[in-house]
This record gives structure tokens, C-alpha cells and sequence, in this order.
């Protein structure tokens, strides 16, 4: 049976231990829960709209780094009012009524903590795999076929993390979870629009949690979409960081 959900994942940041970004060592995979109806009846042509307003055809594939540093395609946004007009855009699609759950792995308090053998994307895929299906499991479509949707890294790439999607259904603790999610893989031609919200939502969480005294508007709009604890907080619920607390700049590894 189909949950009528689909789930579509990307990521920010690499996920080496042995180099790891001064300015961004953050590793982030962002997980975009859809209702199909909403998904082919909303989303899609929310997003098709703004491709061919502002651009005239839809081969344009979103992309947060090249929107933020307004690089080409997106150099049109170099326009002060062009680039306000199509952020209130983007912005109304995160108004339409899909969740959103995310790992986050400080990297240098991971590696101090399991070392350099462990990955943090194998990490990170379990945290959120696991929310997600907390989130079906109180919509009470656990055990309901939920498809996962990956963005293709290449061949071998591909095959690891199949097989670590694998492993992690076959080990959870968690009763319905092997039975509620299947595999997917989509090649970076398919232009998928799933895809593209989750690679708008990955970076702006690491961001957020590198730098929370800065105004992120991105992160409150994702914010919104979030499940929270009942006291109202995203951590532990809709949002998973691992190691919790960062080192202060004091702090050996750092």
C-alpha cells in the first residue's frame, strides 16, 4: 500500500573528516516530506511558474549556492528588485503545507567524539530516516510504501549509500520502519523539483546552527515547516544535531 508521501533528500557540506572547511564545518542532509497530491498539484507548478517568469523556459535547475552568490543563471538577481521579487517567490512555495526534517553533524566534535572511521552522511541519513518515519508513524502511514529520493553522486557513490540504506532498515529498532521505506536514485538531468527545494533548504540550516545570532531568513521559513516538541522546540523533533553542543573557539580541535 502507498503512504501518499514522498520524501526527497539533499545535502550541505561535505562529508570528509580529514578536511575539514574552517568556515563551514558543518555537515547537513535536509529531508523534504511531501504529500503526492500536494506535491503534482501545488508544488510542481508553484515552482514551473517562477522558472518561466523569470527565466522563459524551465531547464533552470535551482540551486542555493549559485542563487546566493547571484552566478549565472541567477545573475539576474544582481537586479535589487528582480532578486526581491523572485525570493518572494521561492519564499511562498515554503508557504504550501510540507514538512521538513534535517541531521545536522558538527564535524570537528564528531571526529573528536567516533574518530575519523565513522561517516557522517551514514550518521546523518540514520537520525533522519528515523524522524521521518516518526513523522508518517503519527500520520498513521507507518508501514505504507514512502519512496526516499536521492540525488545521483555517481556510480559507486550511489551503490554505497544503497547499501547503507540498506543496512539501516535492516537494523532498526524502530518496528514498521524497514516496511515503510523504499530506495530511489535521480540522475542530476531529471531536474526534479523535490530536489531542488531540498538543496534550498540544507545550507541555510547549517548556517543557522554556525551562526544563530545572524538574521536567516531562510531559516525561518524553513523553521515553519518543522515538526516541534510540545514545549515547542524543533531540536530532537524536527531538527537532529550531533554532537549537540559546539566547542567554544577555546576549545582543543577547534
Amino acid at each position: 500500500m502507498r503512504s501518499g508521501y514522498v520524501v526527497y533528500v539533499d545535502e550541505s557540506g561535505d562529508h570528509s573528516l580529514t578536511s575539514i572547511d574552517p568556515d563551514y564545518p558543518m555537515f547537513v542532509l535536509a529531508f523534504c516530506i511531501f504529500p503526492v497530491d500536494l506535491y503534482v498539484e501545488r508544488i510542481v507548478p508553484l515552482v514551473q511558474r517562477i522558472k518561466f517568469d523569470f527565466f522563459n523556459h524551465d531547464m533552470v535547475v535551482l540551486h542555493e549556492r549559485e542563487m546566493r552568490q547571484s552566478a549565472p543563471p541567477f545573475d539576474i538577481l544582481l537586479n535589487a528588485k528582480v532578486r526581491t521579487a523572485f525570493m518572494q517567490r521561492v519564499d511562498s512555495v515554503f508557504d504550501e503545507r510540507f514538512g521538513i526534517v534535517a541531521s545536522a553533524i558538527r564535524k570537528h566534535e564528531f571526529r573528536a567524539r567516533v574518530g575519523v572511521d565513522t561517516s557522517p552522511y551514514h550518521v546523518a541519513l540514520e537520525f533522519g530516516l528515523e524522524r521521518v518515519f516518526l513523522q508518517r508513524q503519527s500520520k498513521g502511514v507507518a508501514r505504507s510504501e514512502t519512496v526516499v529520493v536521492f540525488e545521483s553522486r555517481g556510480r559507486t557513490e550511489d551503490r554505497d549509500l544503497e547499501r547503507e540504506f540498506g543496512r539501516i532498515l535492516s537494523t532498526t529498532k524502530m518496528r514498521g520502519m524497514a516496511q515503510t521505506f523504499r530506495f530511489a536514485i535521480a540522475s542530476k538531468q531529471a531536474n526534479s523539483t523535490g530536489l531542488q527545494i531540498a538543496d534550498l533548504v540544507a545550507r541555510p540550516i547549517g548556517t543557522h546552527l554556525l551562526h544563530p545570532e545572524q538574521r536567516n531568513r531562510a531559516w525561518d521559513r524553513i523553521l515553519n515547516r518543522m515538526p516541534k516538541s510540545p514545549a515547542g522546540s524543533e531540536l530532537g523533533w524536527g531538527l537532529k544535531v550531533y554532537p549537540l553542543q559546539a566547542k567554544t573557539p577555546g576549545d582543543p580541535g577547534v
